[in-house]
């Protein structure tokens, strides 16, 4: 017979193999790094303008950055900083290369959700933030997923739990108990109401004290921080629960809402959710702080009925949390939760494949101008990001055939471009 001791002994000697583990299957950098993007991809791919005419610039104005010169001089090669100095002093027939932001506005929420697994959610995510960021917008994501596929995808591959979403809803836990208990007024008969109480277990982690600059960490993409998520937090759901009876008053799926109120406005343009693959306490978090729900789903039946039951089980799922009522502590996000827009995007799509043209009608069908045009292909090189954990933006097109590479980015751009317009129509929503 084995029991929960039996457990812990087999986890305290997986950690012990787990560096070991780590340095064995990931690149042997310790810390991961972005290559630099070709003057073809900065010009006609990045900045969206003729080759020639980026060469003539740059030999028009020396002063700006050059990127480093290959040997032969056919080629130049910059970094993602060089390109977007070039981006803020370069204009083209007079119009700004900056992309479009409305004024006074924070930073536009999105989640990436659906309780399927292998639906794509990670890759969606990932391709997301990178074309962003390429796009010249500072980019936050959230790994809510304890899987931590997007961490990993982003380089980090030692995070302690303590800073991941679970170290924010603990923190929260916390704080808002202690604005709670100041907040207690006598009754009438002039005997204190009583107190809620944090067990010292909880106190004495002191995530109470954590700044809010202590979750988030740098990633190789200059642009792009991340929240990370790691294997360890997976007993959050557990924990959460145990959290909710502590303190029954505490608006648990408002956490991750909060923290993201106290960042600046300016702080970062877009925030990306990459959610669990269920409907829990995590994912919960997610669906309230966003502002826009991306739905990815694979092209077969059983994904189409299991996106239908994960949208029917949300719906449940905020119908409840609107029960609450308007007076209920959820921070900046008002009661019953709304979004400002839900969109479907279909993942490893085959155009030449007759059943996913037909299940990509049949959720048009259902779902309407929600469905996204332009699904994500499956090809080579999207099957080899996903084994490799980088995006098709970060594999060199000199590592396959130019026509591969460019056929599996085109995807990515089409759903990208697609993606960006719903949130600039949405943003001034919020």
């Amino acid at each position: 017979m084995y029991t929960h001791e039996d457990l812990a002994r087999l986890q305290a000697q997986s950690l012990k193999m787990q560096s070991w583990i780590r340095q064995k299957t990931f690149s042997p950098e310790s810390t991961k790094t972005l290559r630099r993007f070709s003057s073809w991809e900065v010009s006609e791919l990045i900045f969206k303008i003729n080759q020639s005419t980026f060469r003539g610039r740059l030999v028009a104005h020396p002063d700006l950055p050059g990127g480093e010169v290959e040997p032969d001089g056919r080629q130049r090669w910059f970094s993602l900083d060089e390109i977007n100095a070039l981006r803020r002093r370069m204009k083209i027939n007079r119009k700004s290369l900056m992309p479009p932001r409305p004024a006074g506005k924070r930073a536009f929420r999105a989640a990436v959700a659906n309780f399927k697994g292998g639906a794509g959610k990670s890759t969606v995510a990932l391709h997301l933030a990178h074309a962003a960021a390429l796009d010249g917008y500072r980019v936050l994501v959230v790994d809510f997923d304890p899987q931590a596929t997007l961490s990993h995808s982003m380089g980090l591959t030692d995070v302690a739990e303590d800073y991941t979403v679970w170290g924010i809803m603990a923190r929260d836990l916390i704080r808002e108990t202690d604005r709670m208990n100041q907040a207690v007024t006598g009754a009438e008969s002039g005997t204190a109401l009583p107190r809620r109480q944090i067990p010292a277990s909880i106190r004495d982690l002191g995530l109470g004290e954590l700044r809010h600059a202590d979750f988030i960490k740098t990633t190789a993409w200059s642009t792009i921080d991340i929240i990370p998520s790691c294997a360890n937090a997976a007993f959050v759901e557990f924990a959460s629960a145990q959290y909710r009876h502590l303190n029954p008053e505490w608006s648990f799926f408002a956490s991750v809402s909060r923290y993201l109120d106290g960042l600046g406005d300016d702080d970062y343009d877009l925030i990306l959710f990459d959610c669990p693959p269920a409907i829990g306490y995590q994912s919960m978090n997610a669906v309230f702080a966003a502002d826009m729900l991306y739905i990815p789903s694979g092209p077969g039946y059983w994904e189409y009925d299991s996106t239908t039951s994960f949208i029917g089980q949300l719906a449940e799922a905020l119908e409840d949390l609107s029960g609450f009522g308007a007076g209920f502590p959820a921070g900046k996000i008002s009661l019953p939760k709304a979004f400002t827009d839900i969109r479907f995007l279909m993942t490893r799509y085959e155009p030449g494949n007759d059943l996913h043209r037909a299940m990509f009608e049949a959720f048009r069908k259902v779902f309407g101008a929600h469905v996204a045009e332009h699904p994500i292909e499956m090809t080579r090189a999207v099957e080899q990001s996903g084994r490799f954990l980088s995006s098709v933006y970060e594999i060199d097109y000199r590592e396959m055939t130019r026509e591969t590479w460019r056929r599996a980015r085109a995807s990515f751009d089409r759903a990208y471009e697609e993606f960006k317009g719903s949130v600039i129509a949405a943003w001034d929503k919020i």
